[in-house]
């Protein structure tokens, strides 16, 4: 912070009572953040407000759009108003709107490119944590996933597993001396967990072309970051569950792929977690031990996770800890328990003698928040009022026509959004019982996408999925028991 004009390598967030610039150093950006307050107080604007921040310095952003309107980042904005005002406030802003290099992802594959990865990629531990096993079930998927190691069989969508658990269970034999591990019953629930999330609709989730990290690392050709949204407007209502093992998985790809960076002057890449407490409610405490361990470590990786929740209590106190950045917009108080909760929010920030912090919080206006940064050597900041800045592009969403014009005009357009079933253990299964594997218009049609409407497959596409699925083929063959999610951290070793 400062009267100073902020530069490129300044995380802005906006103006302080004198109309000065509060911002943080780019260089520890990747010592991660909150964005809380309750509904309507502006979390989704100033969320958007720093995903512009980091692509104009060069990073990467990948978020989740929940309500569906963090998409306005692809259009120009149009300020009038009081936000007009608030920028003209601003003089050393340098406001210029514009939009900004969004690519749009969707589960589904209805309002984005389909986004996917494999059984084998998650891993039995995710896995486990998105299907709610207890520990029995747990380890008869430990068992599952040990036969296909051991037997090179991919597991890279649903139907894999449930032939593997299938021919298991014809064949126990295989399990070797964890037969005692799958039971009649740990196999059958095992088959009706994943019916239930085939009937959520996760099954989408699974399969290939798999997002590949370096995609989303991919700089644009004026060297902006790329913005990648999740559009998970249906997703975090109708199956939180996985919408939550997603971003864990992610986090986790990261954490094991990236190399150390060590002291860097920006962030390769900026993680937006909207709906935070979705991470962490009914996660076992194993899992939970992994996701805060890897949250303190990944930081070295270049990558700074940010949370975004109402309530900074929605997450555990050693992730709360590890977070430098903290931007807190309104709070309502009602009960003794929320106006407990308040004060250990305002007693998480460095005192301000300019002003009470507890009574402020309630006090804020939309668009206005209490921020603690962190100064140059990585210290707490005393706790500024703030008018977050504007966002130079649109705030709201955009329209059916706009996203269909900007996924057609995507880099990765053709490269994702058709689906390939190459030979994995469903069709080796089927193959050992002498079955011919069901034609794939038989194991479930598709309407076509809303990607395939936005414009027509690309000629080159065949080929690049190609090559990207041989390229998993040779990580997944070499894939021991422990991984997908911080592998080193429990002990094992990956082999690629």
């Amino acid at each position: 912070m400062g009267d100073k004009m902020p530069d490129s390598l300044q995380l802005v967030i906006g103006a302080d009572l004198e109309g000065l610039p509060v911002a943080q150093a780019m260089r520890l950006a990747n010592r991660h953040g909150l964005i809380a307050g309750a509904t309507g107080t502006g979390k989704t604007v100033t969320l958007q407000r720093m995903a512009e921040a980091f692509s104009d310095a060069g990073v990467a952003v990948f978020a989740a759009d929940i309500k569906g309107d963090l998409c306005g980042l692809g259009a120009a904005g149009n300020p009038q108003g009081k936000i007009a005002e608030r920028i003209a406030g601003m003089p050393w802003l340098n406001h210029k709107p514009q939009a900004y290099p969004v690519t749009l992802w969707d589960v589904h594959g209805q309002s984005g490119h389909p986004l996917r990865t494999t059984l084998s990629e998650m891993g039995p531990l995710l896995l486990g944590s998105l299907l709610e096993l207890t520990d029995s079930q747990q380890s008869a998927l430990y068992a599952a996933f040990k036969v296909a190691d051991r037997e090179g069989l991919l597991l890279l969508d649903l139907k894999d597993l449930k032939a593997l658990l299938n021919y298991l269970r014809d064949n126990p034999l295989l399990l070797g001396d964890d037969a005692a591990l799958m039971t009649t019953g740990s196999s059958q629930a095992l088959l009706r967990r994943l019916a239930t999330l085939e009937q959520q609709g996760a099954e989408a989730l699974f399969g290939e072309p798999a997002l590949q990290l370096e995609d989303i690392l991919q700089p644009t050709a004026d060297g902006r970051g790329r913005i990648h949204l999740l559009d998970a407007s249906r997703l975090v209502h109708e199956a939180p569950k996985v919408y939550a093992t997603f971003l864990l998985w992610l986090l986790a790809e990261l954490f094991e792929q990236l190399p150390e960076r060590g002291d860097a002057e920006k962030p390769l890449l900026a993680l937006f977690f909207d709906e935070a407490h979705l991470l962490f409610n009914g996660t076992p405490q194993a899992l939970r031990d992994r996701l805060e361990q890897v949250v303190r470590l990944i930081r070295s990786k270049g990558v700074g996770v940010y949370f975004v929740t109402q309530s900074p209590g929605d997450l555990p106190d050693d992730v709360l800890a590890q977070l430098g950045l903290r931007i807190q917009h309104g709070l309502r108080a009602f009960t003794a328990k929320e106006q407990k909760s308040l004060r250990a929010v305002a007693e998480g920030f460095r005192p301000n003698p300019a002003f009470d912090t507890l009574s402020v919080l309630t006090e804020l206006g939309i668009g206005e928040a209490l921020v603690g940064t962190l100064q140059e050597k990585g210290t707490p900041e005393m706790v500024q009022r703030v008018l977050v800045a504007p966002p130079q592009s649109r705030i709201g969403p955009l329209t059916d026509a706009e996203r269909k014009v900007l996924i057609a005009g995507s880099p990765f357009k053709g490269r994702y959004d058709q689906p390939i079933d190459r030979e994995s253990a469903y069709e080796v299964l089927m193959g050992r019982k002498g079955l011919a594997p069901e034609p794939e218009a038989e194991q479930g049609k598709q309407e076509p996408s809303f990607t395939e409407q936005a414009g027509e497959f690309l000629g080159t596409a065949a080929g690049k999925a190609l090559k990207s699925a041989m390229q998993q083929a040779a990580n997944q063959l070499g894939r021991q028991l422990v991984r997908g999610l911080m592998g080193s951290l429990l002990g094992g070793s990956k082999r690629r």
